[in-house]
């Protein structure tokens, strides 16, 4: 069965930090596109980082550009969200997502963080709560 396994989730401080995880079971990453989107209550749904694990390109949110760091750990098959200086505005559940490179999707640039539509396998969620 092809799952999304996310976790690091949790309740820290502003200023803090957090580092997700999110891991593939039932398939490789390899030749895949995972993103990290977020959805705080009563907000749309809005893409963080995504990173390609063919070439190790990352895209980076122009709202957390030098706070958050998206990684790809080919030997256990994990993508990681690194979080550092957080703050309330960043209070959401957090969903990792991807999708293999293909042909039959659209070519790998800046537009897969903001087209969640492209990516069809998804985890469950993890809840990141930052605190005052």
């Amino acid at each position: 069965e092809v799952q999304l396994l996310e976790s690091g989730g949790g309740v820290v401080q502003v200023g803090g930090s957090l580092r997700l995880s999110c891991v593939a079971s039932g398939f490789s990453f390899d030749d895949h596109v995972v993103g990290w989107f977020r959805q705080a209550p009563g907000q749309e749904r809005e893409g963080v980082s995504c990173i390609s694990t063919s070439d190790g390109n990352p895209y980076i949110a122009d709202f957390v550009e030098g706070r958050f760091t998206i990684s790809f750990d080919n030997a256990k098959n994990t993508v990681y969200l690194q979080m550092d200086d957080l703050i309330s505005e960043d209070t959401a559940v957090y969903y990792c997502a991807t999708a293999g490179l293909s042909p039959y999707y659209p070519r790998y640039g800046r537009s897969w963080l903001t087209s969640a539509r492209w990516y069809d396998s998804w985890g469950q969620g993890t809840q990141v709560t930052v605190s005052s």
